[in-house]
């Protein structure tokens, strides 16, 4: 008799990881597993979901599908930013397809109800004189702005600790004034990965030395890890140095009131996980290019020093980079168990002038160079963990404790949904 292979539940893979290990093939590649962290990790915690310049001006919308779910982004007539569900109050069509454009009001294209921007119903005919408007406005989204990012919740009840992340970030971002940039340029790629191998690629710099030669000119992966074992009398005096321009660098910037320390809300209790921290750069010191210098002359605000490092952070769908002339800010969304879509915007003074304060391929190439690769990497990341042949290997832990905390992280929150 032939006995069918019994299919372990997510609960159960989970529980196969061993304690420093890489996860199961199986939780990057199967259908059910992808459905709950869609409606775990993308429809009950903040995502970040777009920059305040794409809905630079009152009228402004961009719309952002995430699995099932579609949201509007809107600025209103106030200038606030507000979001909604992409849903009509009246049998429930789209009102918008995913992607920016400008209008005066929402209406739905099916039966023209109309809706200001403040999200209330304005106009619904032939419904009757018993019809009350005032209960068929939007359904709103929680949406909070941390400087120029726009973050969202799709539950009913949001985690309360974005505050968290708000409190730190805040007075970070303030001298960059980001809520005063444009979009320079936007780019997309498709990664042929599940969204998970996607951040954890972003949480480690184990292979940026092999693979990003773009990146590391002013990027140091040292920030990241490191391990001393069998390192030659020369590889050791670097590290002195690195060590010492670190305290420096660190020492000179908090002299004048631009925060440096490492903040990590990345615990297993963590519900809104980030890290943020500002980084020394490489060369030069002012930005992540090629020549390590600025590649935009108008900086943020009102600067005027150009070598302020790089402050970063991690969200667990999002990474940013933001420097002194420009910042790089980048999300994901899943599509599906083996593509996510991975969408990044590099940041400018909004007075800043193409061909005059910046060259758009010096402002670009890194990231877009560093992108390409990433996805080439998790592509075939994705494509071995679904071997027959895959077993996880052992973390470093010198350069992927990221990577392992990510995953304790993420079977924290799976527990806390009962999965």
């Amino acid at each position: 008799m032939n006995i069918a292979p019994v299919t372990p539940s997510h609960r159960q893979l989970i529980a196969l990881r061993q304690p420093g290990f890489g996860m199961n093939g199986q939780l990057f590649g199967r259908q059910d597993v992808f459905e709950t962290d869609l409606q775990i990790f993308f429809n009950q915690h903040w995502i970040l979901v777009g920059v305040t310049a794409d809905i630079a001006e009152p009228g402004d919308v961009s719309t952002i599908d995430i699995g099932k779910a579609s949201i509007i982004l809107v600025r209103d007539d106030d200038e606030q930013v507000r979001a909604y569900r992409n849903v009509c109050r009246h049998r429930g069509a789209r009102l918008k397809e995913a992607g920016k454009s400008t209008v005066g009001m929402l209406v739905c294209p099916y039966h023209q109800w109309t809706y200001d921007l403040d999200g209330s119903l304005k106009h619904a005919a032939h419904m009757g004189k018993d019809f009350d408007p005032k209960c068929r406005s939007l359904s709103a989204v929680h949406c909070k702005v941390v400087g120029t990012h726009i973050f969202v919740c799709l539950a009913d009840t949001p985690p309360a600790d974005i505050s968290v992340l708000e409190q730190t970030l805040t007075p970070r971002f303030a001298p960059y004034d980001l809520t005063n940039s444009k979009i320079a340029y936007e780019a997309e790629i498709i990664e042929n990965g599940n969204w998970k191998l996607v951040m954890e690629n972003n949480r480690e710099c184990y292979h940026c030395a092999g693979t990003h030669p773009e990146l590391t000119a002013s990027f140091l992966p040292e920030d990241f890890g490191f391990c001393t074992d069998n390192m030659g009398e020369d590889s050791l005096k670097a590290l002195d140095e690195y060590f010492q321009r670190n305290a420096d660098a660190q020492r000179d910037w908090e002299s004048q009131g631009h925060l440096c320390a490492a903040v990590e809300y990345l615990g297993e209790d963590a519900v809104t996980q980030f890290r943020t921290q500002r980084l020394v750069i490489a060369g030069r010191g002012e930005s992540q290019t090629l020549s390590t210098e600025v590649a935009c002359t108008r900086l943020f605000g009102e600067l005027t020093r150009r070598d302020l490092g790089d402050t970063h952070l991690w969200t667990h769908n999002s990474w940013t980079h933001v420097m002194s002339d420009h910042a790089v800010i980048t999300y994901i969304i899943p599509l599906s168990p083996d593509r996510t879509l991975v969408r990044s915007k590099w940041l400018v003074h909004k007075d800043a002038v193409e061909g005059v304060d910046y060259d758009l391929q010096q402002l670009t190439e890194v990231w877009v160079a560093t992108n390409q690769q990433d996805a080439s990497l998790v592509g075939i990341t994705h494509s071995g963990t679904q071997d027959p042949g895959y077993a996880p290997g052992p973390f470093s832990a010198f350069t992927e404790s990221y990577v392992d905390q990510f995953s304790r992280w993420y079977a924290a929150r799976l527990a806390a949904h009962g999965v």
